[in-house]
């Protein structure tokens, strides 16, 4: 493991920014975010994984990071992901404990389907195994929860409805339990700066998967944290997902919770990284 700070690094022509912070010497945890957000989503948890003697590595993944944002959808596959992630896990020097939320939960579940000797241990919040995703909609009311993922197909549109500040979009987000602060963060680090189209992307790209993609199953030890008072995700998918883990697996449930674990239960959340790091 690399003893030096990583603030960027480059793979496929593209520049990643990087949260390199807590112990120089400690165990590599990397932190992948999710939709819409950017890396310092995760500044409270990896606050309590340092005071643990754990090192953090807080992505900002493509699309949100200035020097990595492609215009097409096809560059927002999650084969494209999952090579960025690995990129940086090749720059850290060892295998890394990773931890996903949202979308950085469906990326962390390719890399560890696909990459499980660069993984030590996976934590994914919020979304279930992308498999079980799918077959959720197939037998719960997950496809109604997911009617803004179509809507974001949709040129131009989504843009509009998300960057007008107190407009649908951000409704929505507060409906979902976004704070004021958060929105604020929102408006700062993927409105004005120009993430937006970027974060959209990844919805953009979900039909260009091949077949098959989502269905690989996960080896390495794996805890899988839900809140039932998560607005877009039923359980369904938390029940369904053991069916896509052949290691250790754990699934915790936060009662009275949103979707925005990372900022609304960041002590609760490092802990439960924290237990599956250490088991």
């Amino acid at each position: 493991m690399t003893q030096q700070r990583i603030s960027q690094f480059s793979t496929g022509g593209m520049t990643f920014d990087v949260i390199d912070s807590g112990p120089i010497d400690g165990t590599p945890v990397v932190l992948l975010h999710g939709f819409p957000q950017r890396a310092t989503s995760w500044s409270a948890v990896a606050e309590q994984l340092h005071a643990r003697g754990l090192r953090t590595y807080a992505l900002d993944q493509r699309g949100y990071s200035p020097g990595a944002r492609p215009r097409s959808r096809f560059a927002y596959r999650i084969s494209g992901l999952t090579s960025d992630v690995m990129a940086l896990i090749d720059r850290i020097g060892s295998p890394v404990h990773l931890v996903g939320h949202d979308w950085g939960a469906a990326v962390a579940w390719s890399v560890a389907a696909n990459h499980p000797e660069s993984i030590r241990s996976l934590t994914a919040v919020s979304v279930a195994h992308p498999g079980a995703f799918v077959k959720s909609m197939l037998s719960s009311s997950q496809l109604l929860k997911s009617y803004y993922m179509l809507m974001f197909q949709l040129p131009f549109v989504p843009e509009w409805l998300l960057s007008r500040p107190d407009g649908l979009g951000e409704k929505i987000l507060r409906a979902a339990g976004m704070t004021s602060s958060m929105i604020v963060t929102f408006r700062a680090e993927i409105v004005a700066d120009g993430a937006l189209r970027g974060g959209l992307g990844y919805y953009r790209s979900l039909f260009l998967a091949p077949p098959g993609e989502f269905r690989r199953k996960v080896s390495v030890p794996t805890t899988y944290v839900w809140s039932d008072g998560d607005a877009a995700l039923v359980r369904r998918g938390a029940e369904l997902t053991p069916q896509f883990v052949t290691g250790p697996y754990e699934l915790e449930v936060f009662e009275g919770a949103s979707h925005w674990l990372p900022d609304e239960r960041p002590t609760e959340l490092a802990a439960s990284i924290a237990r599956r790091i250490s088991a």
